[in-house]
This record gives C-alpha cells, structure tokens and sequence, in this order.
C-alpha cells in the first residue's frame, strides 16, 4: 500500500501503487496508471491513464504526465501511454504526452532530470540520464540519446535526432539531427564536441582524438555528410573506439540533415 496519500488527492481505484509511495496534495492519478515504489507525487500533479511510472520517480508540482497529443486528427479513445524510467524527476509544469498511436509509447529513461515547464511531446524517445532544462521544447518523435542534455528554452522541431552525450545550448532552434557528443547553439550550429561531458564521463583520450578526427572529417568539411561518413567507414583506418563509430554512423540515418559547423556553411555558401 502507499505510505503516505493526501486526503485531498483523487486517487482511482483502477491506478497500481507501489510501496512507499508518497501522493500531495490535490494530486491527480488516473485508472490504469503505474507507479512503482517510491514514487513521488507533489501537490496539483496529474497522472493521466496509462502512465507507467517506475522506482522513485519525482512528478513536481502542476506536472502533467499522459495528457493527449496535440494533434488535430487524434482520436483521444487511441489507447496509448507513457513510461518514465527509475529516478526520473520531473520538475514543476513538466508536460509529457502520450504517444498518437494505438499501442504506442512515449518514453523518458532512467536517471533523467526534467526540469520545471519543459515538454515531452507525444511518441518521444528519451535516452538515460538526459537533461532537459527550463523550458525546453521537444516536438513530436524526437529522439534523445543518452546523457544529452538542451538547454533552457530550446526547441528542437518533430523528428530530429540527438545524438547521445550532445549539448543543444539555451534558446537554440534546431530542425536539423544533432550528431553524438556534438554541441550545438543557434540554429543548428555545431560548435564542436562537448568536450566537459566527454570528461566527466571519463572517456580516453584515444576516443576524444577520434571523435575530434571525424568531427573534422565530417561537419568541417564541404560536402555531404552522409557520404563523408560512409567514406571514412570504407576506409581501412575506420574508427577503431565504440564513441568514434557511433558518431560516424549517425550520419547514416536520418532524413532532416545535420547540424552544421561554421566552416563547412561558409564553405557551402
């Protein structure tokens, strides 16, 4: 049973609780959500149905997880839900909403930190240990990869990629994929690794000299990214560390273009 629920809190009999659950006050949970153990709920929050909450997970105050897709044509009877990974914390006014497809799920991993007003549209993917600060803004399909992190006030446009471990800096416009470990601001400018990331999650520096190599090879140069990147993956000297290779073959997938260096569009114009 939960630990603790606030006489004001609406909480329907249908919803799953774990253990040691805490629910404020005023607090909305809705049939068919999940909570896992040691869920936090703080006042005025909003758990729309189908919400899968894992352990520990912290919804801030006016948060609303689950509402409906804002998109014109969806049918709300679209059976669909959201799941957010163990000890996610979810700030104030944080939106996430259910995916537009019957079946269909919106996801946030484990270890994230959303902080207050940012928003999940529907059918995201959000990696583990991804940061979203005040009042970023993901469109519909976006995906994040692991340990990325966007700034306050960014709004990344439906269907672009996020590499794992980019930076996207405050009050960015990006409608283009940001490659891994990349750091973007502007409208889709990339500025160069995200050097102090890569550093605090210890990576070699065969892998930093690697990445700076296909960085080069591949936004600084004239030409098209994708075929840069197969070319260097046909290449004898292919990268040779796990960090290297998922940068170039990024570059392989994706159909909104990439991010580009201040060279390579100088270049181009």
């Amino acid at each position: 049973m939960a630990e603790s629920i606030h006489s004001t809190a609406i909480v329907d009999s249908g919803a799953h609780l774990g253990s040691d659950v805490s629910i404020g006050p005023y607090a909305i949970v809705e049939a068919g959500v999940s909570l896992g153990n040691g869920c936090s709920l703080e006042s005025h929050s909003v758990l729309k149905k189908s919400t899968i909450l894992g352990k520990s997970v912290q919804v801030g105050h006016f948060s609303v997880v689950g509402g409906d897709p804002q998109q014109l044509s969806f049918d709300p009877s679209t059976p669909s839900g959201v799941e957010i990974g163990d000890g996610t914390r979810l700030g104030e006014g944080v939106t996430v909403h259910r995916s537009m497809y019957e079946g269909g799920i919106t996801s946030v991993g484990k270890e994230c930190f959303l902080m207050g007003y940012s928003h999940i549209a529907h059918d995201c993917k959000v990696g583990d240990h991804a940061v979203l600060a005040n009042a970023a803004l993901l469109g519909g399909h976006v995906l994040v990869g692991n340990h990325a992190f966007v700034g306050g006030g960014a709004g990344l446009h439906q269907f672009t990629r996020v590499g794992e471990g980019a930076m996207i800096g405050g009050l960015a416009e990006v409608s283009a994929d940001v490659p891994p470990q990349v750091t973007v601001t502007g409208r889709n400018r990339a500025c160069g690794l995200n050097l102090i990331g890569l550093q605090r999650r210890e990576a070699s520096q065969e892998e930093i000299r690697e990445l700076k190599d296909c960085y080069r090879a591949i936004l600084m140069k004239k030409g098209n990214p994708t075929q840069l990147a197969q070319k260097i993956l046909d290449d004898c000297s292919s990268p040779q560390t796990e960090l290297g290779l998922s940068f170039v073959k990024f570059f392989l997938e994706g159909d909104r273009g990439f991010a580009k260096s201040r060279s390579s569009q100088k270049d181009s114009s």
